[in-house]
Parts: C-alpha cells; sequence; structure tokens
C-alpha cells in the first residue's frame, strides 16, 4: 500500500513539474503541450476517441483470440514432437526478430485496408510469446507426477487435461499479459499504415495537423487501456488459478 502510495506521489509530481515547466514558458507549449492541456484535449474528443478505440480493440480481440487458438494447438504439437518442434522453433525465433512496423506495410499491400491485414498483424505479434509461455508451462511439470499418470496408464487427452494444462495456467497468463500489450500496439501501428477507422488513423490525422496536445491525449488513451486490459487478465488469473488450486 504504501509503495504504491509513493509510486503515485512521483507520478503526480512529474505531472506538476510538467505543468510548470510549459506554464513558465521554459518550453513552448506547441512543442509540449500542459498536461492540462492534455485532459481538455482528451475531453473535447472523448466521443470521437471512444468510436475509434472500439475499433482498435476489437481488432487486438479477434487477433488474441486466433493467436491464442494458434498458440495452444501449436504449443501442444511441439510438445508431442520433438522433430516438430525442431523444425517449427527457428521459424518461430524469425517470427519475433522482423518489427512489426516493417511487415505492416506489406500486409497492407497484400490484404488491403480493411481489418484483415490489422488482424494478422496482432495474430503474429502475439501468439510468440503465448506458444513460448505455454511450452514452459507443459516442461515445468515434475518427472514423478508424469510417472504416476503415465503407470496410471493415463492418455494424452487425460494427461494434458489433468496436469499439462493446468500446470501451464500460470505460465499462460504471463504470456497472455505480454501478448496484449503487443497486440494493442501492432493494431495502432496497422492503421497508421492504412485504414478508416481506429487509434490509429486518429492519430494520423492530428499528427498531420499538428495537434500535438490530442496526438498527447490519444498516447496516454492507449496506455490507460492496456493497463485497464493487463488488470482484468490479472483478476481472471486469480479466478483461474483458484479453481484449479482447489479443485
Amino acid at each position: 500500500m504504501i509503495r504504491h502510495l509513493k509510486q503515485h506521489s512521483l507520478v503526480f509530481l512529474l505531472l506538476i513539474m510538467w505543468q510548470a515547466v510549459v506554464g513558465f514558458g521554459l518550453v513552448p507549449d506547441y512543442l509540449l503541450p500542459s498536461p492540462w492541456q492534455i485532459i481538455w484535449a482528451f475531453i473535447d474528443d472523448i466521443a470521437l476517441l471512444g468510436m475509434h478505440a472500439k475499433y482498435t480493440l476489437w481488432t487486438a480481440f479477434l487477433g488474441v483470440v486466433i493467436g491464442l487458438i494458434l498458440s495452444f494447438v501449436l504449443a501442444i504439437l511441439m510438445d508431442l514432437s520433438k522433430i516438430f518442434k525442431e523444425l517449427t522453433y527457428p521459424v518461430l525465433l524469425l517470427n519475433q526478430t522482423i518489427p512489426t512496423i516493417a511487415i505492416a506495410p506489406l500486409l497492407v499491400i497484400w490484404l488491403g485496408y480493411g481489418i484483415l491485414p490489422k488482424v494478422v498483424l496482432v495474430v503474429l505479434s502475439v501468439f510468440f510469446p503465448m506458444t513460448i509461455a505455454l511450452l514452459d508451462g507443459f516442461n515445468s511439470i515434475q518427472k514423478e507426477q508424469l510417472n504416476l499418470f503415465q503407470s496410471l496408464k493415463a492418455t494424452k487427452y487425460q494427461l494434458y487435461r489433468h496436469l499439462k494444462i493446468p500446470s501451464a495456467m500460470g505460465y499462460f497468463f504471463t504470456g497472455l499479459k505480454v501478448a496484449l500489450s503487443y497486440a494493442l500496439i501492432s493494431a495502432v501501428i496497422a492503421e497508421w499504415l492504412g485504414g478508416y477507422h481506429g487509434l490509429g488513423v486518429y492519430m494520423t490525422r492530428v499528427r498531420k495537423s499538428y495537434e500535438l496536445d490530442n496526438m498527447f491525449a490519444v498516447i496516454f488513451f492507449i496506455s490507460v487501456l492496456t493497463l485497464m486490459l493487463i488488470a482484468l487478465i490479472k483478476l481472471i488469473e486469480r479466478r483461474v488459478l483458484r479453481y484449479y488450486y482447489v479443485k
């Protein structure tokens, strides 16, 4: 509790210093808007930001769901077959080394300006951390537990249903929190390069008109949305892990 109060006090102090620097003219407000200007810009455009946020969140949601399904399938296949893992793992690593901003224009050229290239970019961004997290979770089970299930003649389905997947839940939620932060960023980046709706489109428009107060407003708005989604995942994580532990 005390630690959180100290963190909030530090943020509040930084905002006061920021306001003072701009207010006393040390930095012109057309280069760095004050926090007060950013707040008013957000209030003035809150309806428009909310409309654009719906499209960005929907894109991120679809990408995360598809990435989640692919991650579970891929992680189980890699866990079942060492040969498949050896063939697939380098491809996963290669995908992770490609910058999102570099592949986004290609997806727009190939798939158009609709929602499809944006969802694909989100999927490419999120399924790697979730797949690796699930693999680590599958490998975290103790050898004695595995031997017990094998001695009881458990099927592959029973092994994953009652041992491996429950053991991987903690790892999975850790990967999911990382993936969510990637998801929103990837959706916004894809919207920069082409589209009709979304927070990325809004950012492009206010940047071209040099409305820096609105630019800062949408940046902070995206940060708040990401923190809210991570907090929601933490709440779901506590419920799910409590269910597994009690059971």
